[in-house]
């Protein structure tokens, strides 16, 4: 065991990480160990950090599964509280400043009612960018996916690989089609009987 204060018995070990994928909602993740937790793991928001809170005893390996999947149970949790239309506007402007150099400047962003086939859609002429309300609930990362690809549409009418080449800069692209797909896969399945529809 190190001298060092912050290493001792009963001490937290504190441990800064990279910046988490964007969509987490925080700009740094600091991981603190603790040799009194034997078994739980738990995470919030401090400023414009996550910490998570995990036992001294995980490998490394363990301590970037949890983070991932604090990460998401915070995120998702955060999700529930449905953002407005000015707060989704202003979160396009910052991811099209973080992926897209502010290149795609949206004059409208506004949940819509009436998509039910898709999750949004994007008019370049008028700049309008509109979202399912299907997708309010869901995790961040999700929301910020369907937003860059609206706003790509700015940029890029089409679906050709110079569209796709812009989303690359999204992390969590795959995850989050993967998410979108999952999503429709289940609203496939056949109900089952008794089970409480919405």
């Amino acid at each position: 065991m190190s001298a060092d204060p912050l290493h001792r018995a009963g001490a937290p070990q504190r441990t800064p990480t990279n910046p988490p994928p964007s969509g987490s909602g925080a700009s740094a993740i600091e991981v603190r160990r603790s040799t009194r937790r034997r078994r739980t793991v738990s995470a919030y928001r401090e400023g414009d950090r996550t910490v998570v809170l995990i036992p001294a005893r995980m490998s490394k390996a363990e301590e970037q599964r949890w983070v991932s999947v604090m990460l998401d149970k915070l995120a998702a949790q955060e999700s529930k509280r449905v953002l407005g239309d000015a707060e989704l506007t202003e979160r396009a402007e910052r991811l099209s400043a973080q992926y897209f150099d502010g290149r795609a400047r949206p004059a409208s962003v506004r949940w819509v009612t009436n998509q039910n086939t898709r999750w949004g859609s994007c008019t370049p002429a008028e700049g309008s960018i509109r979202l399912s309300h299907r997708l309010q609930g869901m995790p961040e990362y999700v929301i910020d996916y369907v937003l860059l690809h609206e706003l790509a549409h700015l940029l890029v009418p089409g679906h050709g690989p110079r569209f796709w080449r812009l989303l690359e800069a999204y992390p969590r692209t795959e995850r989050a089609r993967g998410y979108l797909e999952g999503v429709v896969a289940a609203d496939r399945l056949p109900h089952v009987p008794g089970a409480r529809s919405e």
